[in-house]
């Protein structure tokens, strides 16, 4: 991360080392030193609360975001002191030292941090200190507990990952899944509008299409399959699975596109349960070099380990192994679990292309290959990992494997993409509309400039009390400094995003799903495919660079059947590139327009984009680099990390 120092110096000046334009207007004494978990005064049942009046603390409001004291002068007076830790912040927050690496050796200060947080927020054992071993004040040096980001969090992903043994190792390991039948069949409560599916137009393309089903019984599945599908609470086809498990079945290519929450982990996973169970499988532990059946990709360490539990109720009772692999955890731990018996391998791409690399896994027994969020496997983001998968001498050609791409959006690049992937005879089944967004989340678009955001997200957050709620940010950073500042007004938060340790996600994740955090706060790497029950609301604090990721950012809700709520802030100067593409997907989803946006997205593409770029020049020259507008233009190693 060279050249970051001026990035960390904005953001260590927004930060600053004066509690009190961070923290919450109480008893300073009242907030150090408080132990791990919620207090009193930031209790879960905090809803609507009266906001302190944060003019008498806040000098200079932009961008959503208090500055408080100069930047200039800010950052004289902190060159020469130690920094204090924020402590206390139920559901927990933080930075890593991957916004600066090990910035911290060269500056002679200790390094800054949140500790003590819930969700997981603060220094970790990985940094570079010379007390390091003797324990600290308010600092967990055990690699298990809930601590604490990593001096050295991106070098230990990228180092990790790709199995180049140099910096530190990664040494987590995560808890096994739940072995009892309950919790492996846990269900995904199904809404109101459930039925409504059938009402969706599909439509087929390719030459001889099977006919689809109508009920499970009509696939002729085995007695087991039926059973764990029974205990898994499916009891009735969605469109894609009624499209696509006899496609699957009779061995053709899929490419498969339907709206988020609509089933097609399901969609996918049934048909390949059903061939492996019909053909046999021979995954054994005495094996130098597994050979699974079946290869599952998918972007982000979250999703992938979803379908791996997903799989887990399919093939319970069989002699189906599913095994997932993914970075941020141990290696050594993801070959222990490849080497105990895998037929069906859930993996993201780096941690996939690493084990094949050790050569604990040969390819020339794959069957199915299985892209999930095609279209984000085959961007620039992972389509080189792809090529590279594929293009391995013990891959299976295309013509003698089953390839499968399933995704809610599916641009038409992308398609063309997926051609050099799929057999030419291959099917592209479309539920609804290509890239729409499903008609049960409500979608609310407000007109509110940069420097309100902050007071706007305040004001929806009080009025929805303690329903899950989901806001997306466009940077790690500005994820981070939103919960915190959520906090600051009794609204209990957390945050989750590619620069926090694999722990630290899956322990706010945990703490969101579970309500204990109401309040998700989270770059794109949350996404796509997550299936969290109760997500009443998703609010696109920052509207994503392009429509496909708006459309997956706000299936986080209304999923199943279930309805839901999605409020977007449109900034005319920087998200006016996405106003005719907001029109289209609000009309196909048969949403209300505002007169306002159907004026911006009639402004032609060229106007909109000089207007943006003057603003973004004029931004930046006035020296706004706050969180809470933050810069607009960033170096390629701040793009989120996914894998």
């Amino acid at each position: 991360m060279a050249g970051q120092s001026v990035n960390e110096e904005d953001w260590n000046a927004e930060m600053g080392d004066e509690v009190s334009p961070v923290l919450p207007p109480l008893e300073q004494s009242s907030l150090f030193g408080r132990p791990n978990g919620l207090s009193s005064d930031f209790s879960p049942s905090a809803g609507a609360v009266e906001r302190p009046n944060r003019s008498e603390r806040m000098q200079d409001n932009f961008g959503g975001y208090s500055r408080g004291r100069g930047f200039q002068e800010r950052n004289v007076e902190d060159s020469g002191m130690q920094n204090r830790a924020y402590r206390g912040f139920p559901g927990g927050f933080g930075r890593t030292e991957s916004f600066q690496e090990r910035n911290v050796e060269d500056s002679g200060t200790e390094n800054r941090s949140f500790r003590r947080f819930p969700g997981g927020f603060g220094q970790s054992e990985g940094m570079k200190d010379e007390r390091r071993g003797r324990p600290q004040s308010g600092v967990s040096v055990d690699p298990g507990g809930r601590g604490a980001f990593g001096a050295h969090a991106a070098a230990s992903k990228e180092c990790e990952e790709m199995g180049s043994g140099k910096g530190p190792k990664v040494t987590y390991v995560p808890p096994p899944p739940p072995e009892d039948e309950q919790a492996i069949f846990a269900r995904y409560q199904t809404g109101i509008n459930f039925d409504k599916y059938d009402d969706n137009v599909v439509e087929v393309s390719g030459l001889d299409p099977p006919a689809p089903i109508l009920a499970f019984e009509d696939a002729n599945l085995c007695h087991t399959l039926n059973k764990n599908i029974a205990k898994a609470g499916y009891s009735k086809l969605t469109p894609v699975q009624k499209y696509s498990i006899p496609v699957i079945l009779a061995g053709r290519d899929l490419m498969a596109c339907a709206h988020t929450g609509s089933g097609k982990t399901a969609a996918f996973l049934l048909p390949i349960v059903a061939h492996m169970m019909r053909d046999g499988v021979t995954a054994t532990s005495f094996k130098e070099q597994q050979e699974p059946e079946c290869i599952i990709v998918a972007p982000t360490r979250e999703l992938i380990n979803q379908i791996f539990l997903e799989a887990r109720k399919f093939v319970y009772g069989t002699c189906i192994r599913p095994v997932v692999i993914y970075g941020g955890t141990q290696t050594g731990h993801s070959i222990r679990q490849v080497m105990q018996g895998c037929n069906i391998l859930c993996a993201t791409p780096g941690r996939l292309l690493d084990i094949i690399g050790r050569e604990k896994i040969a390819l020339h027994n794959v069957k199915y290959l299985v892209l999930d969020e095609a279209d984000r496997m085959l961007d620039m983001g992972f389509g080189s990992d792809m090529k590279k998968l594929i293009s391995y001498p013990s891959m299976p050609p295309k013509d003698q494997r089953q390839t499968l791409m399933f995704s809610a959006t599916f641009p038409g690049e992308v398609q063309r993409l997926a051609r050099e992937f799929l057999k030419t005879d291959y099917l592209f089944v479309v539920v609804g509309h290509v890239g729409g967004a499903c008609s049960d989340v409500q979608q609310i678009v407000l007109q509110v400039p940069q420097y309100s955001k902050r007071d706007k997200l305040i004001e929806i957050l009080q009025s929805t009390g303690q329903e899950r709620t989901m806001v997306f940010v466009d940077k790690k950073k500005k994820a981070d400094y939103i919960a915190a500042f959520l906090c600051q007004e009794k609204i209990v938060a957390t945050s989750i995003h590619g620069d926090r340790e694999q722990r630290e996600r899956e322990v706010a994740l945990q703490d969101f799903r579970s309500g204990r955090c109401p309040v998700l706060v989270a770059t794109s790497v949350a996404a796509r495919g997550l299936d969290i029950e109760k997500v009443q609301h998703v609010i696109n604090f920052d509207l994503p660079s392009t429509i496909e990721e708006y459309v997956h950012r706000i299936g986080r809700t209304g999923r199943c059947g279930n309805t839901g709520k999605a409020i977007c802030f449109f900034d005319k100067s920087s998200d006016g590139h996405l106003a005719q593409s907001l029109v289209k997907v609000l009309s196909d989803a048969q949403q209300e327009i505002p007169v306002w946006l159907e004026e911006i997205a009639s402004v032609p593409q060229g106007e909109i984009h000089c207007r943006s770029v003057d603003y973004q020049k004029n931004y930046r020259d006035r020296g706004n680099v706050n969180p809470g507008g933050m810069k607009m233009a960033y170096s390629a190693t701040e793009l989120e990390s996914w894998d």
